[in-house]
């Protein structure tokens, strides 16, 4: 009988799923980098564990991959409570957002992810939950309709977000501490990629996780992933350790440059320097050239092209830098004349 790829598809995504969970840190101790961040939470956790209270709600900013979801689940561990998971998005209507509210036992922290794509309506009734507990709720219709108050137990709003300034200030403003992830350095990827290694039973030269952190774009998912993908290319090549040599093969394999520039990464910079002479551009037009989506390209592509400089922002649109050209190895506008 034929395999459906489909099944397989699905498969695959839940055995990624499961070697990320498995990655994932469990206490304070294991978490690795944010340093500041992490001492103010512990603060607030022993804190709020002393005085037998809830935690303050929390809200956590920055780029796809940096631990924020992660330190929900930490937090919960911490102050030995249940989490829930949802996100903006999946919040469509206030009975979507009553539905998850009623689930929730005292000290319970809720997680919402995306928490900047919440609705209007959605988000207003979130306000007296956060700062009250309480819902209101609307019984019947028309002239016979009628509002009831439920009560709810004192719990703790994680938000995460990649766009903090699209959250709105009334929402921010109800947050205990709001904090935002900044991509790691290299000591700290390369601690990431040790540890990880440990869990992955696969040994890793100094050498080796240096090679896979400066790939790793600041970004402690994508150092384990980089880092699951060599260990197969280990495994099949029978190696029980991952050295420079070996990274840097499968890596290359994977089409990750020396940036940590991908396929998509490389893409968008040809359209920006190639087609678009180093822009002025609009986000669409470049989203469209290279047939990705908008928000991928702006919340995915884009950030550490930012970091690196090697593109600016601009009221006109996005506008390639020098060393743009210069890893495309395409010459700009500006110095074409001069070609012999």
């Amino acid at each position: 009988m034929p395999r459906d790829p489909n099944i397989e598809r699905t498969q695959l995504d839940e055995d990624e799923e499961s070697a990320e969970l498995s990655l994932r840190p469990s206490a304070f101790d294991d978490f690795v980098g944010q340093d500041n961040i992490k001492d103010n939470l512990k603060v607030m956790v022993q804190s709020a564990k002393m005085r037998g209270k809830q935690l303050d709600h929390l809200l956590f900013s920055g780029p796809p991959g940096l631990g924020k979801t992660t330190l929900g689940h930490i937090i919960a561990k911490e102050m030995n409570v249940n989490i829930h998971l949802t996100s903006g998005p999946a919040l469509e209507r206030k009975g979507d957002l009553a539905g998850i509210l009623s689930g929730l036992a005292e000290g319970d922290v809720l997680f919402i992810d995306e928490i900047h794509r919440l609705n209007t309506v959605v988000e207003e009734n979130l306000y007296p939950a956060m700062e009250d507990f309480y819902f209101d709720i609307v019984i019947g219709e028309g002239a016979h309709a009628r509002s009831m108050k439920l009560t709810l137990p004192p719990f703790t709003l994680v938000g995460a977000t990649t766009r903090s300034g699209l959250v709105s200030a009334p929402l921010r403003d109800r947050f205990g501490l709001v904090s935002r992830l900044d991509y790691y350095d290299q000591p700290a990827l390369e601690s990431i990629v040790h540890r990880s290694a440990q869990i992955l039973e696969i040994g890793v030269t100094e050498d080796g996780a240096t090679e896979i952190a400066r790939r790793s774009r600041g970004t402690p998912r994508i150092a384990n992933r980089l880092l699951r993908r060599v260990r197969d290319y280990a495994v099949v090549k029978h190696a029980d350790l991952i050295d420079q040599d070996l990274a840097q093969y499968g890596l290359a394999k994977l089409e990750v440059d020396e940036l940590g520039f991908d396929y998509l990464d490389r893409l968008y910079l040809d359209a920006l320097v190639s087609k678009f002479a180093g822009g002025p551009v609009g986000l669409d037009t470049l989203a469209s050239a290279i047939g990705e989506e908008r928000d991928t390209v702006e919340e995915v592509v884009e950030p550490y092209l930012l970091q690196l400089g090697f593109i600016q922002r601009t009221p006109r649109g996005r506008v390639a830098s020098k060393s743009a050209f210069e890893h495309m190895d395409v010459v700009p506008p500006s110095k074409q004349g001069n070609l012999v």
